[in-house]
């Protein structure tokens, strides 16, 4: 039995650093999304769990209230998309109409495929990835030091943004620079991320919502004609 504990430890060690293993740890991690996604996210859980990491250091921490978070993230996601839709993106001269998800508009048979996207992919597997587990791991590279969570924030923002290239070009990049920027902040200072999930989940829905019923150009129009 000790041996058999100690050997786990030392699995669950190498894991958490960042020698041999615990760096093809992260590449297996990093390249989980090329073969299934979110199946990065599913072997943060898998890498959590065998190298013993407290679960509240990648946010997985019990909100005081499920309800309030539900709503705040729900309410928080919708206004910032509609606040991109409306403000930001347009002052970035991103044109009104997201071309590569406009297949979607008026198509009903798109939508559960898009809501296991915005919801299990976007909400749940992108935040666990991009703000919990990297948070996590450039944290004990770097420290805690306000110069190093900013440096945090930022490195995650811009993987997570070059992320969005491939299907979304360069304004899909800015608006992700803006919005993991925004959410890799408010993980810094909370050290949660339920409450981002759902934001990010409502977020995306939004933007569906928006290309569903094809009035994205409305509201890209509301205030800059």
């Amino acid at each position: 039995m000790t041996s058999e504990i100690s050997s786990e430890e030392r699995l669950a060690s190498r894991l958490r650093g960042f020698g041999p293993l615990g760096i093809l740890s992260i590449l297996i991690i990093l390249g989980g999304n090329f073969l299934l996604v979110p199946l990065s996210a599913i072997l943060v859980l898998g890498w959590v769990s065998l190298s013993h990491t407290p679960w509240r250091e990648i946010g997985y921490a019990r909100p005081q209230s499920w309800t309030r978070t539900l709503a705040i993230g729900i309410v928080f996601g919708v206004a910032f998309k509609f606040l991109m839709k409306a403000i930001v993106m347009p002052l970035l001269g991103a044109p009104p109409i997201n071309q590569a998800y406009h297949w979607v508009a008026g198509n009903a048979a798109a939508l559960p495929f898009m809501l296991y996207l915005m919801i299990v992919v976007a909400g749940w597997g992108e935040e666990t990835v991009y703000r919990g587990w990297m948070f996590e791991r450039l944290g004990k590279l770097f420290g805690s030091s306000v110069w190093a969570r900013t440096s945090i924030v930022v490195l995650t923002s811009v993987v997570f943004a070059l992320l969005h290239y491939v299907d979304q070009g360069i304004p899909g990049v800015a608006q992700a620079l803006i919005t993991g920027s925004v959410f890799g902040t408010i993980f810094a200072l909370t050290g949660r991320i339920f409450l981002l999930m759902v934001a990010h989940a409502a977020f995306d829905l939004a933007a569906l919502a928006m290309i569903y019923w094809d009035c994205e150009t409305a509201f890209a129009h509301l205030f800059f004609k």
